[in-house]
């Protein structure tokens, strides 16, 4: 049987693709299509070299996870005992960057992943949790849809 659930230490460069890699892995036999598979390897990315540059090192550990409904899908957790996000609905906007980059990272993984939790001390490190489902909808997606339900329950009520 094949591991349903892997540890990656991130402490240099090369721990980033391994995380990566094994993320890949387990987003495949969770069954996830190509496309949510890459944004799992992506989002994985994004969350490790995080670890790398802002705390040193980490871990992200992933398992493959199911609801009761029987939908399974991946949750990755990225865990740092850094210097900690001061500002977490800051660090959560396009553009925002304490290191001078595209400040896309954090709301990139928001927006690949069917869910995030981001949790943070200044002084004590950072806690990502982040899944992805099979039979979920792409956020932009959901978001859409909810968009035009509403405003076409408001022109019903007008």
């Amino acid at each position: 049987m094949k591991p349903v659930k892997r540890e990656i230490l991130i402490a240099n460069v090369y721990d980033v693709a391994s995380a990566r890699q094994a993320g890949g892995q387990l987003a495949e036999q969770a069954g996830l299509n190509i496309t949510q598979k890459h944004c799992v390897m992506t989002s994985i990315s994004e969350l490790a070299a995080n670890i790398f540059n802002h705390a040193g090192r980490g871990n992200i550990t992933m398992s493959i996870v199911s609801r009761p409904d029987g939908n399974k899908g991946i949750e990755v957790v990225a865990l740092d005992r850094g210097p900690g996000i001061v500002d977490t609905n800051l660090a959560m906007q396009d553009g925002y960057s304490t290191t001078g980059s595209l400040g896309g990272g954090l709301p990139g993984v928001n927006r690949l992943m069917s869910e995030m939790e981001l949790s943070s001390t200044p002084g004590k490190g950072t806690v990502v949790r982040a899944l992805k489902w099979v039979d979920e909808l792409p956020l932009l997606l959901q978001s859409h849809l909810n968009e035009r339900s509403n405003q076409t329950a408001q022109s019903g009520n007008e």
